[in-house]
């Protein structure tokens, strides 16, 4: 029995592969990719999360690149962020009622002194 993952006989588990030997190869400079599809680097998540942190121009940036069609990888984590930043607003605003809605309840019942 053949114990290759590739069934391949002589143990090239890598001979048919593709890749590109240059070290200096980014997907960022990639001319085949069009601008559209091209990937952020990981700081441009780090530096996009200090932007979305800002009050007011954080949210203002946040809601530009949403609905922006430049690169479709901004636009979904500017969406993604959009969502976490609402369901953030959804959970204090239940919290808070319900915790508004528990000290009424005491104060009626006199639990508060």
């Amino acid at each position: 029995m053949n114990q290759n993952p590739n069934n391949n006989p002589n143990g090239n588990y890598n001979k048919n592969v593709n890749y590109n030997p240059n070290a200096n190869y980014t997907y960022k400079n990639d001319p085949s990719i069009p601008p559209y599809y091209r990937p952020l680097s990981p700081w441009a998540y780090f530096g996009y999360n200090i932007l979305f942190a800002i009050p007011l121009i954080g949210w203002i940036f946040l809601i530009v690149y949403a609905f922006d069609n430049s690169n479709i990888n901004r636009k979904n984590y500017a969406r993604s962020y959009f969502v976490v930043y609402l369901l953030v607003i959804i959970l204090i605003v239940v919290f808070g009622a319900i915790g508004f809605g528990a000290a009424g309840i005491m104060s009626t019942q006199r639990l508060f002194y």
